[in-house]
């Protein structure tokens, strides 16, 4: 009795055992605290220390006025503490600066936005940009579907100046109390006698809108350097001052600008005053794509080299693209950013038009610079 009873228990003990084991094997093991984070987004929270400890960038751009200033400061400055020293000027004034700076050894910038001309080949020359994709962190900017084509794009072969933004200019800017917009189908619609003495260009022999616009014209298979040579025969009035020419044409001094920068003529048409874009569309040669000041590059030696990238990222981001819509002329290359509101939908970039802001394109207008001297002297 006593062997039978002492078999049962035994029994009963392995049954016990064999029911806490298994309950043992069915509870999983806790997880540890705080998971690994993905390897990209730790070595971005590396860079926003790092930067952080910099506390400083060092901006300088051509993109003028006070709403620039703002999209490329005050959104940073606020979502990571680092202060935006921001300087703005012409490419041209900006070009001279920075080889002054560097001729004396002074190592100032961090960022540069710009337009493409005339500083690409004089900084280049002294190599004060670094390539840009290595310093691209974050996968919503490193990822080409992001962006227009498939793929980020590039002015230069070595991959330093960086596009954000392209857009087809105007074709004319006119005083639509004086001229009827209509009646231009062709730039050769210039050459009417009536327009002579009466036609604005800012100049070509320096880099700028008017320089780009009348490549475009030399270069065009149907208007070409005799079209050039005419329409510097009707008594063209050249500026170097956009807001002068824009000027011109709202008040009517010349009735039409034939190759003029768009970004101060937005101010007049808020005024009111009668002054209009003739869209490229309407003119059977076509016309040209820009990326304006929306190239951006990461300086060689950079001030603050953390702060460097870590804004470059930021201002490539759909965050940062978009803090720039407001400034105008300003159409991100990213897919994901809405075109800026105050600009026209033909204004988009438009397939088959000449790309003056490439490098082959550059090396054109370039070349054609001595013709500019010789058609539009002094």
């Amino acid at each position: 009795m006593k062997r039978w009873l002492l078999a049962i228990a035994i029994m009963v003990g392995l049954l016990a055992l064999s029911a806490c084991a298994g309950e043992e094997k069915a509870t999983p093991a806790p997880s540890p605290t705080g998971a690994a984070r993905p390897a990209t987004d730790q070595e971005w929270d590396r860079l926003v220390e790092a930067a952080k400890r910099e506390g400083k960038i060092a901006v300088i751009t051509s993109a003028r006025g006070d709403v620039a200033r703002k999209a490329f400061t005050e959104a940073f400055q606020k979502k990571y503490g680092i202060s935006v020293e921001y300087t703005s000027a012409s490419g041209g004034e900006n070009t001279a600066r920075i080889k002054a700076e560097r001729a004396a050894g002074q190592y100032l910038w961090d960022i540069m936005v710009a337009g493409t001309a005339p500083f690409l080949d004089e900084l280049k020359a002294i190599q004060a940009f670094d390539p840009v994709e290595p310093t691209l962190v974050l996968p919503e900017v490193k990822e080409t579907k992001s962006w227009k084509g498939g793929a980020l794009d590039f002015v230069d072969k070595e991959r330093q100046v960086l596009v954000m933004s392209t857009y087809s200019m105007p074709a004319l800017i006119v005083n639509t109390q004086m001229v009827n917009p209509s009646e231009f189908k062709s730039y050769k619609d210039l050459l009417d006698p009536k327009w002579k003495d009466k036609l604005a260009i800012e100049d070509p022999k320096v880099g700028g809108a008017g320089q780009s616009q009348i490549s475009f014209f030399y270069y065009s298979k149907e208007l070409g350097p005799d079209f050039v040579r005419s329409l510097a025969a009707q008594k063209l009035h050249i500026t170097r001052d956009a807001q002068q020419s824009a000027e011109w044409v709202a008040k009517g001094t010349y009735p039409i600008c034939a190759a003029c920068s768009p970004h101060t003529v937005r101010e007049f048409l808020r005024q009111g005053l009668p002054i209009a874009y003739l869209s490229p569309k309407q003119f059977k040669e076509g016309g040209w794509l820009t990326s304006g000041w929306g190239n951006v590059m990461i300086m060689n030696r950079a001030a603050h080299p953390n702060a460097a990238k870590l804004y470059l990222n930021w201002l490539l981001s759909k965050e940062g693209q978009t803090e720039l819509n407001p400034i105008g002329d300003f159409f991100s290359r990213r897919v994901d950013v809405p075109a800026p509101s105050g600009m026209e939908a033909w204004q988009a970039s438009i397939e088959g038009f000449w790309p003056a802001y490439t490098a082959d394109g550059l090396k054109q207008v370039f070349a054609a610079v001595p013709a500019f001297r010789e058609a539009f002297p002094d």
